[in-house]
């Protein structure tokens, strides 16, 4: 057992330290587990570059209040877990990341409901590992950025090109010399991955950044580009089966993506508009977290399983 540093009510919370493996890296996670009985189980992961204590364990804590088992993990590459280079950003392996975790998940409580949670880009990537999925139950995603690969193109003009090249030629020099370019996740100038204000209030301070999370880091792979640069999460949509619950508000990041995303799932769905300061504020403060965590109990427990 390990303490889990609990941003809900910022005391120390006890979550059981967990590992399994992927493409033969260990992946390291806490399991939030209630008091009593537990009634499903749920595997998180959220935005981009973050670890498991940060907006992952945060819902991990308030769905296992909730009487879920709950698991936040360390993605391959980040915080804990293994993986080279360190800080790479990619879709399709935190996809195959997700469904490693949630074989275990159903391998320790195989007679429970199973649950999937993203937060901002793992709601993105949620949706592809959720997609044609027969082990989760139910989906949501909690002001989630659903990316769609034409749209991204047309914001980006000829630097989404780009993008993607430098990207692959920073890959190429990984193959050749195992050294991985880096960029700062967040920055107040200068090239990073997320440029906005309110990231770096969050990553780049003590608010969520490396000062109080030991396994964050404030950088990203260069090699990155490639992958996330043009990762479509809108082309899933139709593929996606589960009951789909989507909680956002119109001052979180690209509402017009969640409502496109939202007409796109064919499956049973519902979507939630909350009030928010931005789309920070759903990491870390209680007045959007206990909301949320009712909100995905009630769809959850909706679903009939």
């Amino acid at each position: 057992m390990v303490p889990i540093y609990d941003l809900h009510t910022k005391s120390i919370e006890i979550a059981k330290r967990i590992t399994f493996t992927s493409n033969g890296d260990t992946l390291v996670g806490a399991l939030h587990v209630p008091d009593g009985t537990i009634k499903g189980t749920v595997v998180l992961t959220g935005p981009l570059t973050s670890v498991k204590e940060q907006a992952a364990g945060a819902y991990a804590t308030a769905l296992s209040q909730k009487g879920y088992a709950a698991l936040s993990f360390d993605h391959r590459h980040f915080g804990e877990s293994g993986g080279a280079p360190r800080q790479y950003e990619s879709p399709d392996q935190k996809i195959a990341d997700i469904r490693v975790a949630a074989q275990w998940l159903k391998a320790q409580l195989p007679d429970l409901p199973l649950y999937a949670v993203g937060i901002r880009a793992g709601a993105g990537y949620m949706a592809g590992a959720v997609a044609k999925s027969a082990q989760i139950d139910a989906f949501a995603g909690v002001a989630g950025f659903y990316p769609d690969a034409a749209q991204t193109r047309a914001w980006m003009g000829n630097g989404f090109d780009a993008a993607i090249a430098s990207g692959t030629a920073a890959r190429e020099v990984f193959e050749k010399t195992d050294e991985a370019a880096i960029i700062p996740a967040v920055a107040q100038e200068g090239d990073r991955a997320m440029p906005m204000d309110e990231a770096f209030e969050y990553y780049g301070t003590e608010r969520g950044g490396e000062a109080t999370f030991k396994g964050y880091k404030n950088a990203v792979a260069i090699m990155s580009k490639e992958k996330t640069t043009p990762y479509d999460a809108m082309g899933v949509a139709p593929s996606i089966t589960q009951p789909t619950l989507l909680i956002h508000s119109e001052n979180a990041l690209s509402p017009m993506l969640a409502r496109r995303f939202y007409d796109a799932l064919a499956a049973p769905k519902k979507i939630e508009w909350v009030e928010s300061i931005g789309q920070i504020d759903f990491y870390d403060d209680p007045a959007r977290i206990d909301p949320a965590a009712a909100q995905l109990d009630a769809s959850f427990e909706a679903t009939g399983r």
